[in-house]
């Protein structure tokens, strides 16, 4: 009939009850509820796809570090992937590239500070300054822990007390880290202390030895311990070290067989060290002065509490005896 405008079919859709809605609501619902459902499926192939590649890389990379890093990639890519399609179902073609390229300008300016810890963390990874289970140090800043996981951006650390320490890959790599436990578990200790010169020096040397060995941690004896292209003797060895003032400084150098419990050691050793020489004719020197007065020495001068002074030289007054 004529002045009745007609609905056309893009405008509206109606539903069951009579709702009208605009078809690109429709659409646009359909859309997302499939987008979300690529994307819990790509979410779950990534964890399938680590699980299937997990025993296949383990097998063929040795460092555990590495082996995590590789899987991560891999469901890395799988998402990735994943969220590439989910943007394609959202937007048309030339859209989504230009949509995805604009995002990707953003992200990258945004997380430009984070480049720099990937880059450090990729040679973190090649250097191999330390693995996954490796007890090391941080020098300057005292602290001594297990490296629990190494990631592209930040490696974790298990402090000897139980709490956690993230140190990002870039900074890390300008401090000065000692592995205790790298290749080879076993450490050198050393301890240096003084003896009278009264004492028995030999006596106190082979005493200091057996009193290492008497320690469970400590390595007794064996073939010599190769470190580079040096040997050290396995078994503990006691050295002059100098004539030092208040007595002879010995130094005693022994190894333990690992580095967990380096305190405890080095505790065990000192207590029995101690334990010998109260039984033998050694005594541990303490700094200690000696003050002679001779007649090349003066007269003192002693001040009395009621301000009165008193000579060296002269008897005090009878009153005052």
């Amino acid at each position: 009939m004529a002045g009745v405008p007609l609905q056309t079919e893009t405008e509206t859709a109606t539903g069951e009850g009579g709702n009208a809605l605009p078809n690109w609501v429709a659409d646009s619902a359909g859309e997302v509820l499939f987008a979300l459902i690529v994307l819990l499926a790509g979410w779950y192939l990534s964890k399938v796809a680590v699980r299937l590649a997990g025993r296949t890389v383990a097998q063929r990379i040795s460092r555990p570090s590495v082996t995590r890093m590789v899987l991560r990639g891999v469901r890395g890519s799988v998402l990735f992937f994943t969220v590439m399609l989910v943007v394609t179902i959202l937007f048309d073609g030339f859209e989504a590239v230009v949509s995805v390229a604009v995002f990707s300008a953003v992200i990258g300016i945004v997380l430009a500070p984070l480049v720099g810890s990937f880059i450090n963390g990729l040679f973190v990874l090649a250097d191999q300054p330390y693995e996954i289970g490796d007890m090391v140090e941080i020098a300057d800043a005292g602290h001594q822990g297990f490296v629990e996981d190494i990631t592209i951006r930040y490696t974790k650390i298990t402090t000897l007390d139980n709490t956690f320490m993230v140190v990002p890959n870039a900074e890390i790599r300008t401090r000065d880290v000692i592995n205790y436990s790298a290749e080879d578990e076993r450490t050198r200790l050393g301890i240096s202390f003084e003896v009278t010169y009264e004492s028995d020096v030999d006596l106190a040397r082979t005493q200091a030895e057996q009193a290492a060995r008497s320690v469970e941690e400590v390595i007794g004896g064996g073939p010599d311990i190769r470190v580079g292209s040096a040997r050290y003797p396995a078994g503990p060895r006691c050295y002059i070290d100098e004539y030092a003032a208040s007595g002879m400084r010995l130094t005693l150098r022994y190894w333990i067989t690992s580095p967990y419990k380096l305190l405890a050691a080095r505790s065990k050793v000192q207590e029995r060290i101690r334990e010998r020489y109260a039984d033998a004719d050694v005594e541990i020197a303490y700094p200690h002065t000696h003050h002679v007065f001779d007649e090349t020495s003066g007269s003192p001068r002693v001040r009395l509490d009621d301000g009165g002074r008193v000579d060296g030289n002269r008897e005090p007054p009878a009153d005052r005896r």
